[in-house]
């Protein structure tokens, strides 16, 4: 099969390379759409924490925002799958540890990451082999861009959720990237009056598109009472600034990750009582998200602002973005089978 294969720093090409076989308990994928993310462009660059622990290593293939349909099952697996369009979970826990068995295989100290750690191989490619336990099938309603937008949902609303939030609160998101902006959504879903805040007047343009309560750059933030405040942005200054900006008694939620360490102070946590949540992947989330995605209670299709075929996955790695005014939208996606 075609792949785009990551072997060091921004070096890169599609490959033909095996093709996946499906095991006992696992199914084969057809890819239909990969959305590049964050994490992704840290393994371009080389910057990725996991490749300096050992966690990771090149040759890559990247890619864990996927959807497509199983074209394969192995033994043990329902064949009802077959043919059927699914999305799925990208933290593979061993499913034999105590956090596994407590349902928490997404912090299994070891686990695989599709397209990210111990060498599982991602869906930057035309084909996926995915655990039948990680599946989530996807209804009609939920077409192919919504289908691979449902992991990065996952981790909004799971960031959403940790906010405890109740209809009529004030959230202040920052950072509007795909997460941000995601979680701004399942945040007005669930009626709440939500801001951004972020940098790029461009990306602050195309929030305001979106029509949230309020959209501002740092500097031009109102002072208005935050009854949580979700950190999905990389800027190390901002979870301090979140504990500062977030009403006494309420929540901040972490769910950006920085690339050098951020610093909080633990006694501005506890003399304004404030709840700390972090949030590492989506994987409590991901139901919830088709379920919202199929209602049309939150619609993330509009965070696209384009869709290249395989050979351009490198572009889009190294930085490429469409110029016109009507793709400022943060998210591009891939389409292996073009």
């Amino acid at each position: 099969m075609r792949a785009f294969v990551l072997t060091g720093p921004r070096e890169f090409g599609v490959q033909d390379v095996p093709a996946p076989v499906a095991r006992p308990g696992q199914v084969v994928v057809d890819i239909e759409r990969v959305g590049v993310c964050g994490t992704d462009v840290e393994f371009f660059t080389g910057e990725m924490h996991y490749l300096h622990t050992g966690q990771a290593a090149y040759p890559m293939l990247l890619g864990h925002e996927w959807c497509g349909t199983v074209s394969s099952v192995g033994a043990g697996v329902d064949p009802s799958w077959l043919g059927r369009r699914t999305t799925g979970d990208t933290m593979l826990g061993c499913g034999e540890c105590y956090r596994c068995r407590s349902g928490r295989h997404h912090v299994c100290g070891r686990r695989h990451e599709i397209g990210i750690r111990g060498g599982w191989r991602g869906a930057l490619a035309e084909q996926l082999l995915v655990p039948a336990v990680a599946l989530h099938a996807l209804p009609d309603a939920v077409d192919v861009v919504a289908g691979a937008l449902v992991e990065p949902g996952g981790n909004a609303l799971r960031a959403v959720r940790g906010a405890a939030l109740s209809p009529g609160m004030r959230v202040l998101v920052l950072g509007p990237g795909t997460i941000g902006l995601l979680a701004a959504l399942f945040a007005r879903a669930a009626g709440a009056q939500v801001h951004l805040m972020g940098r790029s007047e461009r990306s602050l343009g195309f929030a305001r598109t979106l029509g949230f309560a309020g959209v501002w750059p740092g500097d031009g933030l109102p002072a208005l009472a935050w009854d949580a405040v979700i950190d999905a942005s990389n800027a190390p200054a901002l979870p301090a600034r979140a504990v500062d900006l977030v009403e006494p008694g309420r929540r901040v939620v972490f769910v950006g990750l920085a690339g050098t360490p951020s610093t909080v102070d633990t006694r501005l946590l506890a003399l304004k009582d404030v709840t700390a949540v972090g949030i590492l992947g989506g994987s409590a989330g991901l139901a919830g998200a088709i379920e919202q995605y199929a209602a049309g209670a939150v619609d993330p299709r509009p965070l696209v602002a384009a869709t290249v075929g395989l050979e351009r996955a490198g572009e889009v790695l190294g930085g490429w973005r469409p110029r016109d005014e009507v793709s400022a939208a943060p998210k591009i996606h891939v389409d292996p089978r073009i």
